[in-house]
């Protein structure tokens, strides 16, 4: 192999990497359903005051991010949509359907609906 095609060559692995690590990346990355109880990251299964939906809707007044409580797991809710915000805080302490990309223990929301 002389000079001229290996490093053709190499350009070729290097691409074909690169091409590779960006399909895994956008297949990790789908959106996805949760269901669970809509309350708030700083109080997750334990409300310090009043009922679920008041403290739930005290704590995030206060700065606290919504969450969804899917059995044993806390997922934290981020988004920026005034829609998605407002069926959050009317579902709060009760039960809804959030849509999105998981990343870590936080859900990017695209949609929120009533369950």
């Amino acid at each position: 192999m002389n000079r001229t095609s290996w490093w053709f060559a190499s350009i070729a692995i290097v691409v074909f990497s690169a091409a590779a690590f960006s399909n895994l990346h956008a297949l990790a990355a789908h959106k996805q359903t949760f269901t669970g109880e809509v309350g708030d990251a700083m109080c997750g299964r334990t409300h310090m005051e009043g009922t679920p939906a008041e403290c739930t809707r005290t704590c995030v007044s206060h700065g606290s991010k919504f969450a969804l409580i899917v059995g044993e797991k806390i997922y934290i809710l981020d988004t920026t949509d005034p829609t998605a915000l407002a069926t959050l805080d009317q579902q709060a302490g009760k039960n809804a359907a959030v849509t999105g990309t998981l990343n870590g223990d936080t859900i990017e929301v695209s949609s929120v609906a009533a369950k």
